[in-house]
């Protein structure tokens, strides 16, 4: 019965049927897989092909995938930079042949000739074949077949992908079709790592200008709060200034408030404020969206005040120096009477006898016009700034400079002068005219000082001497007064520019600024003790000379 069920199922090909169905459906099934291979592929390049992704990365995870459904042993990438094609990745690392950064010559390339068709290439290697360049690395390597994609992002290309197999194999349409549409993702991918990177670099290059920027620069919204800010703005508030209100930050009246002037002008303010006793210069300017719509204001913040104490400097350098030519001028006027004076009075001596009346009165005037030209020779002396060479120079002879010039007028405010000048003292290396101007400031503020003191004795004392400091050695004047003193909220501020404790119309605040700098340029400093009623010493250190 058995036997008779076979033949009837041979002759009528029910099993013939079932074996082709079941093969049918098997290979149905395997295209299936492979086709889902596929899907996923391109899935997982548009998924997880990310900014923090090496191109690397990209092609491990690429290749393991292909090689599941095609016999893919080799994958490169190549992309366009500057009209050239460079090597830019190899999977695995030990299928290189070139390094990378290999730029491919134009002739006899297949990598090439892909770029300039528009076309993939699918080619099989031959042995010893030297046809193209390409083909002897892959004869090195073992590859047999190759497929080249141009990669194309908005209709140019961009670079070739390389895909190899060390078996000749032979793709279908459908397989070529897939590839191509592998790398259409893969260009696009590319190209927007690429713009994604040109915006994050734009964007960083334009915050670390924006932070290193030395001026304060502010983001302002239209309500006066603060959106961004830069380094320098931190710097000088010392404060978290995100949402501050402008104005109050700045103390400035809301009603006056530069936004209100812009919202109104569309057009920038310039303005000049005072901030923490500083000066500061605030330009404001409006921010325009796309339709001319403004909806906030940048501020930027300059902190003018040495700057402008440098102009003031300036200016009154300019009234010193004016000051010194007028000196000069009338010290050789006077010079010629003197002169005059000086010779007759010693003539007329010469007829009296020193017992005479007539001689005594003589000797006056002849030593009062001796003095005079002491004190014209001082002064012409002193008024020599523009020589500002160093040379080998005393610090006491600037002393007796200064003495002789302005000693008997200190005397003459009932002010008693004590010299204490070392005579051994050492030599320094500096300008003698700019040494006698700090002498000079430090014995005209010690005068002023003692002038508003109504004491019984009003002293300065002027001392000279040599020390070592740390090894160092050092010649010191000091300038020492039974004055006022200085109150000790102010000792870290009278070298400042400008900065003045006497009455409206008395200084200028420059003396001491100036002097200290003088000091700096001979390499020294000066250095303050003071006391409130007591009296202030002020300590000019100089180095000797090597």
């Amino acid at each position: 019965m058995n036997d008779r069920q076979q033949l009837i199922s041979l002759l009528t090909g029910v099993q013939s049927s079932k074996k082709s169905y079941y093969t049918e459906l098997k290979k149905m099934v395997i295209e299936l897989k492979k086709k889902n291979m596929q899907l996923e592929i391109i899935n997982d390049i548009t998924k997880s092909f990310n900014i923090d992704m090496s191109m690397d990365e990209m092609l491990k995870n690429s290749m393991d995938k292909l090689k599941a459904i095609f016999p893919v042993e080799r994958i490169s990438l190549s992309l366009c930079e500057n009209h050239k094609l460079v090597l830019t990745n190899v999977y695995p690392a030990h299928s290189l042949y070139f390094p990378i950064g290999f730029v491919f010559p134009k002739e006899r390339s297949l990598y090439w000739q892909v770029i300039q068709s528009l076309e993939k290439i699918f080619y099989q290697i031959e042995e010893d074949e030297d046809l193209y360049v390409e083909a002897a690395v892959y004869n090195v390597l073992g590859v047999r077949s190759v497929l080249l994609i141009p990669l194309i992002s908005k209709g140019k290309v961009i670079g070739v992908l390389s895909i190899g197999s060390k078996e000749k194999v032979v793709y279908d349409e459908d397989d070529l079709s897939f590839f191509q549409q592998f790398c259409d993702q893969l260009a696009v991918c590319i190209e927007n790592v690429r713009l994604y990177n040109e915006v994050l670099t734009s964007k960083k290059e334009w915050e670390e200008t924006f932070r290193a920027v030395s001026e304060m620069i502010f983001l302002v919204d239209l309500e006066g709060n603060i959106l961004r800010y830069n380094d320098a703005a931190n710097e000088f508030f010392q404060v978290d200034l995100y949402k501050k209100d402008i104005c109050k930050l700045l103390s400035i009246n809301p009603k006056e408030s530069p936004i209100v002037e812009i919202l109104e002008t569309k057009k920038s303010v310039h303005r000049r404020i005072h901030i923490q006793q500083r000066v500061c210069e605030l330009r404001s300017y409006p921010v325009l969206n796309e339709k001319q719509n403004m909806y906030a204001v940048i501020m930027y913040l300059n902190d003018i005040t040495e700057k402008l104490q440098i102009e003031a400097q300036l200016v009154q350098s300019g009234k010193l120096a004016a000051i010194g030519e007028m000196a000069a001028g009338i010290a050789h006027e006077l010079n010629n009477p003197l002169t005059a004076i000086l010779g007759n009075a010693q003539l007329l001596l010469r007829s009296f006898s020193k017992d005479d009346r007539i001689y005594k009165l003589l000797f006056d005037i002849y030593s009062c016009g001796k003095r005079c030209k002491t004190i014209i020779q001082n002064l012409l002396t002193f008024s020599r700034q523009d020589e500002y060479r160093f040379e080998d120079c005393s610090i006491n002879d600037a002393v007796e400079q200064v003495l002789g010039l302005i000693g008997d007028q200190i005397c003459k405010q009932n002010i008693s002068i004590q010299k204490r000048l070392d005579a051994s003292i050492e030599l320094i290396e500096g300008n003698l005219q700019q040494i006698s101007q700090v002498i000079l400031n430090l014995l005209i503020n010690a005068k002023d000082a003692l002038e508003e003191m109504d004491i019984p004795e009003k002293i300065i004392v002027i001392e000279t001497k040599s020390i070592v400091e740390a090894g160092e050695h050092w010649v010191v004047l000091s300038v020492r007064d039974n004055g006022k003193g200085i109150e000790e909220q102010h000792l870290q501020e009278i070298f400042n520019p400008f900065f003045t404790t006497k009455r409206p119309g008395k200084g200028t605040g420059l003396g001491l600024s100036v002097s200290l700098g003088i000091a700096e340029a001979h390499g020294g400093t000066i250095e303050v003790v003071s006391e409130l009623g007591k009296g202030s010493e002020f300590i000019l250190k100089l180095p000797k000379k090597k």
